[in-house]
């Protein structure tokens, strides 16, 4: 009996992978399409649809401004995350659930690019880019306070107070001590942080400005005009990018040494 649910089980994890896979596998063949425009099947192969990505002035600059901002928004998210975790963990603060509740917050609204537009730019009159930093800031706090949390609970409090009767400061002992032991989940949450932010298309759609380009909406922009493969083209590009980002994630962090941790 346990056999055949365990088989049920993996046949619809397969047709499930299958569903998921299928449309980017049609994406990347579509990369390769002669034709200029995205159509089944292709009718020859070719690779100038790649080297038209880095011939659109918008998609370098979109590039630059979403790579900057994911790195500064993820840093930003750490920076502000990670004590708020060690307080919440550590310290009897009153209505500690509601403060976790308040740093998740930003996840249940579905419709944040269009608030932040409105409190930021309209109300407060704030520049674009500060602007994105804070939207992508918002959108980012989340994951690290999620994984950072889940380290934290992991973690046993008796090295912290071990390394507080040998003299270290709760200070020194935050930083020689704590942040070693949960790098695992910071290097994570970077990495998760950072592909969402870069990925984003709300925020990055409604907080655009004429000064900055993202490269969700210059793709959004360039396919409302353009209908050719090099949509499909530089959407293979970032799906290698991600791809290498959480390989990389995997290599730094890797689900052993979170396992190892757990046990």
């Amino acid at each position: 009996m346990l056999n055949r649910k365990n088989k049920t089980l993996a046949i619809i994890s397969i047709i499930i992978l299958i569903l998921l896979m299928f449309p980017l596998l049609l994406v990347i063949i579509t990369s390769f399409n002669n034709q200029d425009s995205i159509s089944l099947p292709i009718k020859g192969f070719t690779l100038s649809w790649y080297a038209n990505i880095f011939q659109q002035p918008d998609f370098i600059s979109g590039f630059e401004s979403s790579l900057f901002v994911a790195i500064i928004a993820s840093l930003s998210a750490l920076i502000i995350g990670i004590p708020a975790v060690y307080a919440l963990t550590r310290f009897n603060i009153v209505h500690k659930s509601w403060f976790h509740s308040f740093f998740l917050s930003p996840t249940l609204i579905p419709e944040i690019g269009f608030a932040l537009y409105q409190a930021a730019v309209v109300t407060l009159r704030l520049p674009v880019m500060p602007s994105l930093i804070i939207g992508h800031f918002l959108l980012c706090l989340p994951y690290v306070i999620r994984l950072v949390t889940a380290s934290m609970l992991l973690m046993d409090k008796n090295i912290e107070e071990a390394a507080w009767v040998c003299g270290c400061s709760p200070q020194k002992g935050f930083f020689l001590i704590v942040l070693p032991n949960i790098k695992a989940s910071i290097v994570a949450a970077f990495m998760m942080c950072f592909i969402n932010s870069f990925n984003n298309i709300p925020i990055s759609l409604f907080m655009n400005g004429p000064s900055i380009t993202m490269l969700p909406p210059a793709i959004l922009n360039y396919l409302q005009n353009n209908y050719d493969p090099t949509v499909s083209a530089i959407s293979v590009v970032l799906m290698i990018f991600t791809a290498l980002i959480m390989l990389l994630t995997e290599k730094l962090v890797g689900l052993n040494k979170l396992t190892d941790r757990s046990n």
